[in-house]
């Protein structure tokens, strides 16, 4: 295995969280765990200022996450019947890429896999 790829044993807890992705970083790259928390909290800083500016973020191979404003609508409270209005609002989505899609739908009909390769280089 070269210095861009590394493998992700299946997850003891169901999330994938910033610390294991900078102890990934620390364990199978090589840099240290100052350098690695770094890095990924830079990374995700970077993603959500892009997002609140309004500017989409795609990442190649993985998917795009954009702004999208959800117009004002009528809501209802569930507990009293009222009526009440809901406002414009901003909602981050993401759509995985083609890639994604077919590494997730390869893993379902190989019965599922406990371990991803992900590429951090170019390919």
């Amino acid at each position: 295995m070269n210095a861009a790829e590394f493998t992700l044993e299946a997850l003891e807890t169901p999330a994938l969280t910033k610390a294991h992705l900078a102890d990934l970083l620390f364990e199978q790259i090589g840099l240290n765990k100052r350098e690695s928390k770094d890095m990924v909290e830079a990374f995700f800083e970077l993603v959500a200022s892009s997002l609140i500016e309004g500017t989409d973020v795609k990442i190649s191979g993985f998917g795009n996450f954009q702004i999208r404003v959800k117009a004002p609508r009528p809501g209802r409270n569930p507990r009293t019947g009222e009526a009440i209005p809901i406002g414009e609002r901003r909602v981050a989505t993401f759509h995985a890429s083609a890639k994604l899609k077919e590494q997730i739908h390869g893993s379902i009909e190989q019965g599922g896999s406990s371990e991803v390769e992900w590429s951090l280089g170019t390919e």
